[in-house]
């Protein structure tokens, strides 16, 4: 199980193929979403904001919290004609939450993680994907296995380093995948071998690195702009 809090995140769950397990709501939500409610048949509780706050992770909870079964997760492949994004070692709740959103906004409904990677499911990662994460599908795995297969699978794997090609001189195929690493350290060594293009954000300034969430929006709105 897992948490979804606030009004943004349960009202974008009461839209989805979730299963809700419980659902407490404070009585301005009720008012604000009775359709929604209503036309989602999930039984519900009447919660106010203390008792929200108190039972959740949020400093304050002024609208709902629900207790969520976790779907099971399966392999994920990059298909024609889809680009899937790839993360080592994203650690960091927030960012992962806020490259799920991220994702989202650019029409990118899969993402494999590194087995370090920070947890989907945490809820730090759920507030920050503001309801996205019903719309991405994630699978954690050895991405040194998963990497070799998609390049045996003919896929091309654009990886993030500071040493590639200008992203704004490229032209994306139809299929491929983005590999980003971790903020600090970037891409191990190890899944350099698999990387078929480097490809790199020119610096203007003088900023040391960029934040990876907002390093995946400068590339995949390439991406976008950009395919071939």
């Amino acid at each position: 199980m897992f948490l979804v809090e606030g009004a943004i995140n349960v009202k974008e769950l009461l839209d989805s193929d979730f299963k809700i397990e419980h659902l407490f709501v404070t009585r301005h939500f009720f008012e604000e979403n009775e359709v929604i409610l209503k036309s989602s048949c999930v039984d519900y509780e009447y919660a106010d904001e203390k008792e929200l706050s108190e039972a959740g992770t949020l400093e304050s909870n002024n609208a709902a919290l629900a207790i969520v079964k976790m779907k099971e997760e399966r392999p994920l492949n990059a298909n024609k004609g889809e680009f899937i994004l790839v993360l080592d070692e994203v650690r960091d709740p927030g960012n992962l939450g806020t490259l799920i959103r991220i994702a989202d906004w650019y029409g990118i409904s899969k993402i494999i993680c590194s087995e370090q990677c920070a947890e989907r499911y945490n809820p730090k990662v759920i507030s920050a994907t503001k309801g996205s994460f019903i719309r991405v599908d994630m699978y954690y795995c050895n991405l040194q296995i998963y990497l070799k297969e998609l390049n045996n699978a003919g896929v091309k794997v654009f990886g993030a380093f500071l040493n590639g090609d200008n992203i704004h001189k490229i032209n994306f195929p139809e299929t491929g995948a983005i590999l980003l690493g971790n903020e600090a350290s970037g891409i191990n060594k190890e899944l350099e071998e698999y990387v078929t293009d480097k490809i790199t954000i020119p610096r203007f300034g003088g900023a040391e690195s960029l934040n990876v969430a907002v390093a995946s929006a400068v590339i995949l709105d390439n991406v976008r702009r950009r395919k071939s």
